[in-house]
C-alpha cells in the first residue's frame, strides 16, 4: 500500500510533463465527478446535457486518466472532446470550484493549431512542458546545456529546463526539499557559465509536494521491507525523491537488480525518456506488481539459455558483452502503473553502465499483455490466416517480449573510453567492424552516453534493435522449446515450419508486419515526424520484410471505389507473408538490417546510425504511404486499451501507526465511470 501511494504520488508529475493546463484538466474532471457524486445521467439532466454529449464527456475524461494528459502517451498526439465546448462548461457549472477551473482550461482542450496538436521541440511551434514557459528556448540551446552539465556530471532524468527573460537558464529538479545538503547533491557546483557567457543555475524543489510524500511513504514502506537489500533499495529511492539525486537513484537501481525474486515487484521513479523532444528528460512512473511464478518459470529458462543464443546474433563476440550476468526475469500482474501508458514489458535500468558491469532485470507485464476488449477487430491480416493468427498470436507476443526485453535490450556493448587513455576493448588493436570489415574508427569518449550521443533518435533506434533481436532469435526452434512449444513436424514433413512452433513463428512475423502498416496511424505527415518511439521501429522493420525480395512479404491493397475524396487512399490492405521464406528470406532481411543497427550502436557511430535510422523510418514514397496507406489505416484503426488500476486502503482502525494493519485491495468496474471512479476514489 506504502509503495502504491509512491507511485501515485507522483501522477501530477506527469501531468506536468505533459502540458500547462493537464494538471487543470485533471482538476476539473475530478471537481465534476464530485459535484454529480457519481450521477452522471442526474447531473447531465440538471443541466441540460444530452446523453450523447455526456458520453462523449466521459469518454474524453477516461481517455485523459488512462493518458494522464491531454496528448496520447502512444503517439504523442492530441486528443480533443467530440462533445462541444458548451457541455463541458455547463457540467462544470454546478459546483464554484469546477466552475473556476473549466474557465482556467477549456480553451486550451480545445485548441487545435496544427504544432500544438503533437509534442515536440517549442521553436518547432509543438507542446511539451518539459522546458516550462520558455517559448522561445531552441533545441541547440537545450543540447548545448545537456552537453555542458553533462560534463559536469548532472544526469538530465529529473529535470526540466526554463529560459529565462534575461536570456539564463534554470535547471529545475524535482526533489522534495528546496535546499539538499551540499553531500546529498550530484554535482560540486549549482550554477555555471557557459561559453556563449549565459549562466545556467540549479533551481531544486520541482514538484515539491508530490516527492516529498513519496519520499515520506518509502521510508515508512522501509520498514516492512522483505530483506536487507529491498529495505536498502527503498531508503535510496527515498533519498533519490527528497534530494533530487540522480546519483542515489541509480543506487536504488543496483539494489533492485540485486533483489532477485521479491513476491513484490516495484520500480517507482524518473524512467523512460521517449516524451522529451531531446530524448533525454524522463516520465514519472510507478510500477507495483505481484509475481505471476508459473509464467516466471519459463522466463527463468530462457534466462539459463541466454549464453548460448546470443552468439547466434549477426555480430561478433567484440561487440557483445564480455560476460554475460543473468538477470532477474519475471512475469507480473500489474497491480498499478502510474504513467502516461502501461507497457507490456520492461527491460531497466536505463542506465548503459548499471546494464554493463551491474546487471539488469526484465518483466514481462502477463495481464496487460493478455487484455482484449471483446471481438476486437483484426484489420490486414487475410482471412486465410486469420484462424492461425488468432490462435497463435498471445504465445507469439509473449516469446517476443521475452526476446525483446532479456535478449534485445540486455544484448551487446558500447566500444568506450572510460576514462582518459583506458578503453573496454584493444586499442592497439581495435575489432573489426562487420559492416565495413575494417578496425573502428569510432567509439564513446569519456562521459558519453548512448543518448546523449544519439540524441531524440535513441530511444525508438534502441527500440527497433531489440524488436529485430526478438524476430531474429523468434526463428530459433531451440527457443521455441523453452516455451514449451511442439516442434515435430505434422504429417510426415521434415519441415518445422509445418510445426506448431511454426504456427507462431509464422504468427510472430505477421504480427509485427501488422504493426508495421499500423504505425502510419503515429506518423503526423504535418509535422513529419514519429509519434511513437515502437511503432517507428515497427514500420522500419516492416520495410525490411518487405525488401526481402522473393516475394516474401507483399502488401495487397484494394483501390478505393471513391478515389476523388479527400484523403480516400486504398479501400483495405491485405498482408500476404510467405509462411515458408521466413528462415531464408525473412530472418535474413532482418539480421543484415540489425547488423547494421548495432554495430553503429556499438561504435558510436551516429553518423552512419542516424542515416541508416531515418532512412528506414521515412514513409517514401510518399504517394504510396502517406496518399495510400495511411488513411485507410485511420479508417480501420482499433481504439487502443486504458486500463482500470485499483487501489488499496488501510480498513479503519486496524492499525495505530501508518503502514500497520489489514490492506484492502479496492477494484473498480471496467467502464469509463469506474476509470473517473478510481482517480477521484484515490484522491491524489
Amino acid at each position: 500500500m506504502l509503495i502504491q501511494s509512491a507511485a501515485f504520488n507522483g501522477s501530477r508529475v506527469i501531468l506536468r510533463q505533459v502540458s500547462p493546463e493537464s494538471e487543470t484538466i485533471y482538476d476539473l474532471i475530478l471537481s465534476v465527478y464530485s459535484s454529480s457524486k457519481g450521477d452522471w445521467a442526474k447531473l447531465a439532466s440538471d443541466v441540460s446535457v444530452s446523453k450523447e454529449n455526456l458520453d462523449h464527456f466521459l469518454a474524453y475524461a477516461a481517455q485523459f486518466l488512462g493518458n494522464l494528459g491531454n496528448y496520447k502517451g502512444f503517439g504523442d498526439s492530441k486528443f480533443i472532446p467530440r462533445c462541444p465546448k458548451d457541455t463541458i462548461i455547463a457540467l462544470a457549472s454546478g459546483d464554484e470550484k469546477a466552475k473556476a477551473l473549466s474557465e482556467k482550461c477549456v480553451d486550451a482542450i480545445y485548441e487545435a493549431k496544427p504544432g500544438l496538436m503533437h509534442l515536440g521541440f517549442p521553436e518547432e511551434g509543438h507542446m511539451t512542458n518539459y522546458y516550462p514557459d520558455s517559448p522561445d528556448i531552441s533545441q541547440s540551446e537545450i543540447e548545448e546545456i545537456d552537453r555542458f552539465t553533462g560534463e559536469k556530471g548532472l544526469l538530465p532524468e529529473n529535470t526540466r529546463i526554463k529560459k529565462l527573460k534575461d536570456g539564463n537558464f534554470e535547471i529545475l529538479i524535482a526533489s522534495g526539499i528546496t535546499n539538499p545538503p551540499p553531500q546529498q547533491i550530484d554535482t560540486k557546483d549549482h550554477s555555471w557559465t557557459l561559453p556563449n557567457g549565459r549562466k545556467v543555475s540549479l533551481v531544486f524543489g520541482d514538484h515539491q509536494e508530490e516527492l516529498a510524500k513519496a519520499a515520506i511513504h518509502m521510508k515508512l514502506a522501509a520498514k516492512h521491507a522483505a530483506n536487507d537489500t529491498e529495505k536498502a533499495m527503498l531508503a535510496e529511492y527515498a533519498k533519490s525523491y527528497s534530494t533530487g539525486s540522480l546519483l542515489a537513484f541509480k543506487e536504488s537501481q543496483k539494489l533492485w537488480v540485486d533483489n532477485v525474486g521479491p513476491a513484490v515487484e516495484t520500480n517507482i521513479g524518473f524512467i523512460e525518456t521517449y516524451r522529451d523532444p531531446a530524448g533525454v528528460r524522463a516520465e514519472w512512473e510507478g510500477l507495483v506488481a505481484i509475481v505471476n511464478k508459473e509464467q516466471t518459470r519459463k522466463f527463468k529458462r530462457l534466462v539459463d539459455a541466454a549464453p548460448e543464443a546470443l552468439p547466434k546474433l549477426p555480430w561478433g563476440k567484440n561487440f557483445e558483452k564480455d560476460e554475460f550476468q543473468p538477470p532477474d526475469f519475471t512475469s507480473l500482474e500489474v497491480l498499478s502503473f502510474p504513467s502516461s501508458g502501461i507497457p507490456v514489458g520492461i527491460n531497466i535500468p536505463n542506465y548503459d553502465d548499471i546494464r554493463q558491469t551491474h546487471g539488469f532485470k526484465n518483466v514481462s507485464l502477463a495481464n496487460i499483455l493478455s487484455a482484449k476488449a471483446p471481438s476486437e477487430p483484426i484489420p490486414f491480416i487475410a482471412p486465410a490466416d486469420l484462424a492461425l493468427y488468432t490462435a497463435n498470436r498471445d504465445t507469439a507476443f509473449e516469446i517476443q517480449v521475452g526476446l525483446h526485453e532479456l535478449l534485445g535490450h540486455g544484448s551487446g556493448k558500447l566500444l568506450q573510453e572510460t576514462s582518459p587513455g583506458n578503453f573496454n576493448f584493444d586499442r592497439a588493436s581495435p575489432p573489426i567492424s562487420p559492416i565495413t570489415n575494417k578496425p573502428v574508427e569510432t567509439w564513446y569518449k569519456p562521459g558519453e552516453t548512448w543518448s546523449s550521443v544519439f540524441g531524440a533518435v535513441s530511444s525508438s533506434y534502441e527500440e527497433c534493435r531489440a524488436e529485430c533481436v526478438a524476430m531474429s532469435l523468434a526463428c530459433d526452434f531451440d527457443i521455441a522449446k523453452i516455451f514449451g512449444l511442439d516442434t515435430t513436424p505434422r504429417d510426415g514433413s521434415d519441415d518445422a515450419m509445418d510445426s506448431p512452433a511454426g504456427d507462431v513463428l509464422y504468427a510472430s512475423y505477421l504480427s509485427m508486419a501488422r504493426a508495421g502498416v499500423a504505425s502510419l496511424e503515429f506518423f503526423s505527415p504535418e509535422a513529419g515526424k514519429w509519434g511513437q518511439a515502437h511503432m517507428q521501429a515497427r514500420f522500419s522493420i516492416l520495410k525490411a520484410f518487405l525488401g526481402a525480395g522473393d516475394g516474401f512479404c507483399v502488401l495487397e491493397t484494394t483501390p478505393n471505389p471513391n478515389p476523388s475524396g479527400a484523403g480516400a487512399g486504398f479501400d483495405d490492405i491485405t498482408i500476404k507473408l510467405d509462411k515458408a521464406k521466413i528462415l531464408t528470406h525473412g530472418k535474413k532481411a532482418v539480421d543484415a538490417y540489425l547488423r547494421k543497427l548495432h554495430t553503429y550502436k556499438s561504435t558510436a557511430d551516429v553518423v552512419a546510425g542516424k542515416k541508416l535510422y531515418e532512412e528506414m523510418t521515412a514513409p517514401e514514397p510518399r504517394g504510396y504511404w502517406i496518399e495510400g496507406v495511411r488513411p485507410c489505416v485511420l479508417r480501420r484503426k482499433v481504439a487502443r486499451k486504458v486500463f482500470v488500476m485499483g487501489s488499496t486502503r488501510l480498513n479503519e482502525g486496524k492499525g495505530k501507526e501508518e503502514g500497520d494493519g489489514e490492506v484492502e485491495l479496492v477494484e473498480y468496474e471496467a467502464s469509463v465511470e469506474g476509470m473517473i471512479r478510481s482517480w477521484a476514489e484515490r484522491g491524489i
